[in-house]
């Protein structure tokens, strides 16, 4: 019997935070976007490697970011109009405005319509890909109110309804956040398939099988190649598994969000004629896509009642949960460990692979790997393996609350 061998990967890259966000910051900028609005996109870019996501961090910018900005898919230049006002509520055109920081505009408005209605819904079309939801959310969370986030992929078509032949809904992000212990929201962060299409593309490029459950073939048998999904042969399954399972849930939550996402806004579908074709343009695309953004202030709805304290109570105690006998793993609430990481990593800089890293140095982003450092200096280059970084040491930034990922999208 024959044993294969893989190669050893190369040790990582840890870049500091702060430098990691200079450089995408200037990337944007040079591709025409805002100063400030490339800030907050290279913010959201981040947030993926800081919480432990990276299938929806910088693996993204080569594949989806920069394409979307070059082909003009994407308009760095858009200033998203308001087609309709109501106080609390708001419907606004994106224009392709990268959808990095123009959600996050989004929900800053909403957050901004809750304290002074209590309540603040921003509904928003012409969208382009935005990354992690639970980033969006996260920013109500931050301002201490709950807040929501849902996504379709706009025309895109990836997975049949349970026992269906043809595509007709994307992955359709959907995250929730809310204050929870101090520093560490509840941020949960998901898709209503089984996993996003970057953890497949990931997976991939590591090689590496993935756990059956994830993907199937036509006649429902388990797959495990993630490289057999962009072969077209095999597809997502829905959140839940078998329809005996659950699969209708996740099939459920998805049609949810494209009423709420693209219903409301007025956004692209997946469930159109064109789905039924089973033609070259059956699987459509992620253009115009929707966006729901939701705030709601309990300080307006609870005045003096302690929502915060209710939230501490309810949180702490899942935390205080015992787990079961035989795990070292203790039991922590959704957005808990992302928030525990981003810490470190904003302190001790962000761990990229080597094939990351190249591909970024490629781009521009950081230079050629600068001689060591004499006696008391620190390096202003790249240096490999655990605790070094890039630039002169990880500035911690500002707590934003959303420590959760995964945004799902393609």
């Amino acid at each position: 019997m024959t044993t294969t061998v893989r190669p050893a990967a190369a040790p990582p890259v840890v870049v500091a935070h702060e430098r990691l966000l200079d450089a995408l910051t200037g990337l944007f900028a040079g591709h025409g976007m805002p100063a400030v609005r490339a800030r907050t996109a290279a913010e959201a870019l981040c947030h993926g490697e800081l919480s432990g996501f990276p299938s929806h961090g910088l693996f993204n910018l080569a594949r989806l970011y920069l394409p979307l900005l070059e082909s003009g898919r994407c308009d760095p230049r858009a200033e998203p109009v308001t087609l309709t006002d109501l106080g609390a509520c708001a419907v606004v055109d994106h224009r392709r405005a990268l959808g990095l920081w123009a959600a996050a505009e989004a929900m800053d408005d909403a957050v901004a319509r809750a304290r002074r209605h209590g309540i603040g819904l921003v509904a928003v079309r012409g969208g382009t890909h935005f990354g992690c939801a639970g980033f969006h959310a996260g920013r109500a969370a931050a301002a201490g109110m709950v807040g929501l986030v849902a996504s379709n992929c706009g025309g895109q078509r990836l997975v049949p309804a349970p026992r269906g032949a043809l595509p007709l809904l994307g992955t359709n992000p959907l995250a929730v956040a809310a204050p929870a212990l101090p520093g560490r929201p509840f941020v949960l962060d998901m898709s209503t398939t089984a996993v996003p299409t970057g953890r497949l593309r990931l997976a991939a490029r590591h090689a590496e099988p993935v756990p059956p459950g994830w993907l199937e073939d036509e006649h429902g048998t388990p797959v495990t190649d993630p490289g057999a999904y962009d072969r077209g042969e095999a597809r997502l399954r829905w959140l839940g598994g078998d329809p005996e399972t659950g699969a209708y849930k996740g099939f459920g939550l998805a049609l949810a969000v494209e009423v709420l996402a693209a219903g409301l806004s007025g956004s692209a579908t997946g469930p159109t004629p064109q789905a039924l074709t089973d033609g070259d343009d059956a699987r459509g695309t992620d253009d115009g896509i929707g966006f729901l953004l939701l705030a709601v202030d309990p300080g307006r709805l609870r005045p003096g009642d302690g929502f915060a304290d209710t939230m501490r109570e309810l949180f702490g105690t899942v935390n205080a949960s015992p787990p079961v006998p035989g795990t070292d793993e203790a039991v922590r609430y959704p957005g808990w460990r992302e928030a525990e990481r981003a810490l470190h990593r904003r302190r001790d800089g962000v761990p990229l692979p080597a094939w990351l890293h190249e591909e970024l140095t490629g781009l521009g982003l950081f230079g050629a790997q600068e001689p060591p450092p004499g006696p008391g200096e620190s390096s202003p280059g790249a240096s490999h393996g655990p605790g070094a970084s890039y630039g002169p040491g990880a500035s911690p930034a500002r707590e934003r609350g959303a420590e959760d990922a995964g945004g799902e999208r393609p």
